[in-house]
């Protein structure tokens, strides 16, 4: 057996213009890691290294250099020395980029469950249990919110998710209320993200205001890196406060219980691609586990290969929460599979297949590929 790690670089188009606080979004690059054998390459795992611009620590210029560094060590490892002990291999490069080390556990986890897309064997894999989501909400101008609610509403889903924070307030404000002039919290959960738009100064007041429309939660009121200011908000706020960003780069157990026990947050969202994939995120939900802290999982605009490993992921756990697990049908030129979504739930189709050739190349778009050693795969 000699196993080698190749990757190659994908654009994914946005059918629609994404608004967050932090800018509009059109397209998107990932990175995926394969991995076979050289004898027999019919048999191929595949994880995805998909970094967010001006968000993840992992948006800097040399990113394709350090993933082609990962293969260079991974294909001179004997891994029958370590019988693929992913834990072995993933503590040699603890090193690397989160989204390298997502992309990684998820590429040797398919491999070793026969490249079919299994990452996690569970009841959501074999598509015998869907998983709550909730339904997301862009940043635009009223009106194109206003239809995505009403999208939502009319698909099923009873939680929805508003982005907020880049447009006036007040108008952010009416569009709560007009699902709450019609569904109270029993019928219709609310959620909202501000991606840490509120200042300091105006945080507290804008939470009491956001309090009348009986919130599930806010994500991220304020930028990170203000612990202290964070901290206060967790124990004044009318609206439970969930960690997004603030969880971005801490590394370390010791760091992540540190970080939790001084905000003492409501909730923690967690983000395998920005977090440094599913070892990392087993430390922070053991965490939150002990100091009654929930926590829900969301996908960070990946296609449909790493959507699929974290959605396998989350069904380990059987949390009830509704899972921001709604982002695959994002994309114009995503690839296909058999997750789908049905009356706000997430599940796994068994009569749809995998289809991993690169669609891009069918509407006439170039695509960058990376090969090592000459390794060609299906």
């Amino acid at each position: 057996m000699s196993l080698k790690a190749d990757f190659l670089k994908y654009t994914l188009y946005f059918t629609f213009e994404a608004g967050t606080s932090r800018g509009v979004l059109t397209e998107k690059d990932s990175y995926f890691v394969r991995i076979c054998d050289e004898d027999d390459p019919t048999v191929v795992g595949w994880g995805e290294c998909a970094p967010l611009r001006g968000l993840s620590i992992d948006d800097r210029s040399d990113f394709a250099d350090q993933l082609r560094q990962t293969c260079d060590l991974f294909n001179q490892l004997d891994l029958q020395l370590f019988h693929w002990n992913i834990p072995i291999f993933l503590q040699l490069v603890s090193d690397r980029l989160p989204s390298i080390l997502f992309g990684f556990e998820t590429a040797m986890r398919d491999y070793i469950n026969g490249g079919k897309r299994t990452v996690f064997s569970n009841d959501f894999a074999t598509g015998d249990r869907a998983i709550p989501i909730n339904g997301l909400v862009w940043m635009g101008n009223p009106d194109f919110m206003r239809r995505q609610i009403e999208e939502k509403l009319e698909a099923g889903y009873s939680t929805i998710k508003l982005k907020i924070g880049a447009i006036d307030f007040q108008q952010e404000c009416d569009l709560l209320d007009s699902i709450r002039s019609r569904f109270d919290a029993n019928q219709i959960t609310i959620r909202v993200d501000a991606n840490g738009a509120f200042s300091p100064d105006d945080a507290l007041p804008k939470l009491r205001q956001l309090a009348t429309y009986d919130l599930h939660s806010i994500e991220q009121p304020i930028r990170p890196g203000q612990p202290d200011l964070l901290h206060q908000l967790c124990r004044e706020s009318p609206v439970p406060i969930a960690l997004d960003e603030e969880l971005i780069g801490c590394m370390e157990y010791v760091e992540k219980r540190k970080l939790l026990k001084a905000i003492q947050p409501q909730y923690i969202i967690l983000k395998p691609t920005l977090l440094g994939g599913f070892a990392h995120c087993d430390q922070w939900i053991e965490l939150a586990n002990v100091l009654g802290i929930g926590w829900w999982m969301t996908s960070a605009l990946e296609s449909n290969v790493g959507l699929n490993a974290i959605a396998q992921y989350t069904a380990q756990f059987k949390n009830p929460l509704p899972q921001g697990l709604g982002t695959g049908q994002l994309y114009h030129n995503n690839f296909e599979s058999p997750l789908v979504i049905d009356n706000g739930f997430l599940k796994t189709d068994p009569s749809k297949n995998w289809k991993l050739e690169v669609p891009e190349v069918r509407r006439g778009v170039k695509i960058e590929t990376r090969v090592q050693n000459r390794i060609e795969f299906p």
